[in-house]
């Protein structure tokens, strides 16, 4: 199965486009929405799609091999190994389908959504809550 997952990059964000690759693919990954076995494009084609130098995608590719969640095999391209290690991701996306229509509904842009899901993530003191 060879699956185009949906990736875009904000070149405004701070945040180098090989980890903005990096942090979708994992979270789309954690999230299953790139189930076990499914087949990503080539370096090359992502890399093309997103309108980034493809070492900036084998960047990404290369660190979510190091952690075992994807795996490489030459001709027969990469794809995803294994869910990333850390929290399960599925009740987030839940969850945060539910916000976004909420925010939606409430007048919100992506700016107000977002600060407010930092706002409740972030302690009284500024700092984040523990989990």
């Amino acid at each position: 199965m060879n699956v185009a997952p949906r990736i875009t990059v904000d070149p405004d964000s701070g945040l180098a486009a090989w980890r903005q690759v990096h942090d979708q693919l994992r979270w789309l990954v954690g999230a299953g929405r790139l189930p076990v076995g499914a087949r990503l494009p080539t370096v090359r084609q992502l890399a093309r799609d997103l309108g980034l130098a493809p070492g900036t995608v084998a960047r990404a590719y290369r660190e979510l091999e190091s952690v075992g969640v994807l795996r490489t095999a030459g001709r027969n391209g990469t794809e995803v190994a294994a869910a990333p290690p850390g929290p399960r991701l599925q009740p987030l996306g839940s969850a945060a389908a539910a916000y976004a229509a909420a925010a939606r509904a409430a007048g919100a842009d992506l700016q107000h959504a977002i600060a407010a899901v930092v706002a409740a993530f972030e302690g009284a003191d500024g700092t984040a809550n523990e989990r």
